[in-house]
């Protein structure tokens, strides 16, 4: 079962600041003896008062500046494995209100290259975290693991590192370096040439060969997107020692 974070910080900011409010206009208890208070008035106010500042600065931070997020699969490696604990920008694709995820105020578009985390379109309970390669009313064509967009074939080169048993190739898209994971070079899954519509995005996995990207679930429109990937907070795998290197990590 999943729980909607947003919805809950929403209603228990609501709430409080509901109760403060009431206790400001109507019952006025730091005004009254207290024995003339009920007591269940009392101790409610009191949680209100201490804990609304709190909440709304939470609702706030999370809805409209940053937000946590945690890397749940591999499909990301080698520039996010699983463990790794990273913030996501809110703010650079728009200001969105909670809960309704509508945008009030437009930011900035997403950039080819951007790692961007949106909400799954057929089960927007669901996030995901790709790489945007194909923006609205590019032509996308993904050969034998090689990339080309609008006519020109990206760069990719192997760097000489290994990832896991698996050799990693240093892909450029429109000057923008980063590293992708390549099971079997010359072979890969789900060829083909794809038209991006308007208003949305096609989205890749680094691990080309183990992600469920626009290739298996379509291209993203813009209302499901999140936000942008910026940094790695932390890394922590139960069980094992936080890679303490990994912390602070810019997402390239």
């Amino acid at each position: 079962m999943s729980v909607n974070l947003a919805l809950i910080l929403t209603l228990l900011t609501l709430f409080t600041g509901i109760v403060v409010a009431m206790d400001k206009l109507v019952w006025k208890t730091a005004d009254q003896d207290s024995r003339t208070t009920p007591s269940v008035i009392t101790t409610l106010v009191e949680y209100s008062r201490s804990f609304f500042p709190v909440l709304i600065f939470v609702l706030v931070i999370r809805s409209f500046i940053f937000e946590p997020f945690r890397i749940p699969s591999g499909s990301m490696k080698p520039t996010l494995t699983v463990g790794d604990f990273i913030f996501v920008k809110k703010f650079s694709y728009g200001l969105r209100l909670p809960v309704s995820e509508s945008k009030i105020i437009e930011t900035g578009q997403p950039e080819r290259g951007d790692v961007v985390v949106f909400r799954l379109p057929s089960d927007p309970k669901v996030n995901y975290i790709k790489r945007v390669i194909g923006l609205p009313g590019d032509e996308i064509s993904f050969q034998r693991q090689r990339l080309t967009i609008n006519g020109v074939t990206m760069e990719l080169a192997a760097n000489g590192e290994v990832f896991e048993h698996a050799p990693v190739y240093v892909e450029t898209l429109d000057g923008r370096e980063h590293r992708t994971l390549i099971h079997d070079p010359g072979h890969s899954k789900m060829d083909g040439v794809y038209i991006i519509p308007e208003g949305q995005y096609f989205v890749m996995g680094d691990n080309r060969d183990r992600s469920k990207d626009s290739r298996y679930i379509g291209t993203i429109p813009e209302k499901y997107l999140v936000g942008e990937a910026v940094r790695i907070w932390m890394h922590f795998v139960p069980w094992n020692m936080p890679d303490w290197g990994r912390i602070g990590t810019k997402i390239e």
